[in-house]
């Protein structure tokens, strides 16, 4: 592979705060002369995943090369579902990072939707099939939506690499994070894997 890959950024339910990890980690990429693109940010409101898995689909369709995808939360659950309905689409994929999906297991809490609206909107259950292609599941020990053990499942189930990053809470700002410098690391890792 010769060019880096366009980084396409798929946010969890609430979408990105000025403050939240991949918000920075577009930032560090476009410091570094990279392409990243974001999902556009649908909000809380918006609990159809059909509406969310087309727009990865449009916005993977519209990069002319390979990319990277950068998922968090609800937007591990949007990429994995995407994988599964849209195969075709997924040859260009050079690797994911999946970090701290929900379980779907697990009560969200009162600032998301209910696991039955959730159910309702087609996000349950998760996709336990093989990625087809190379993935880091990033695992917090002390994510209140995401059951490690579960979530350590769902990397084995995808054919994912399991990264346990200890007590990092949901790996969003109410958990202190900002920057996560770890994520460009990953990042990475996958693409530097898929250039050998």
């Amino acid at each position: 592979m010769s060019a880096r890959p366009t980084v396409v950024i798929v946010p969890g339910l609430r979408g990105l705060a000025p403050t939240h990890w991949q918000t920075w980690l577009g930032h560090r990429l476009a410091d570094r002369g990279e392409t990243a693109v974001t999902l556009p940010l649908l909000g809380r409101g918006h609990t159809d995943l059909a509406e969310r898995v087309a727009a990865l689909e449009a916005a993977v369709q519209a990069v002319d090369g390979p990319v990277a995808l950068v998922a968090h939360s609800a937007g591990v659950a949007t990429t994995v579902h995407w994988a599964r309905r849209h195969p075709g689409s997924t040859g260009g994929v050079v690797g994911a990072l999946l970090a701290t999906p929900p379980d779907l297991v697990s009560p969200l809490g009162p600032e998301y939707p209910s696991l039955a609206e959730l159910a309702d909107g087609g996000w349950a259950p998760l996709p336990v099939e093989a990625l087809p292609f190379p993935g880091v599941v990033a695992a917090s020990t002390t994510d209140a939506i995401g059951d490690l053990d579960r979530v350590s499942a769902l990397a084995a189930a995808w054919g994912c690499r399991l990264e346990v990053l200890g007590p990092v809470g949901h790996l969003n700002p109410a958990s202190g994070f900002g920057p996560w410098p770890r994520a460009e690391e990953l990042l990475d890792e996958l693409v530097q894997v898929a250039a050998r």
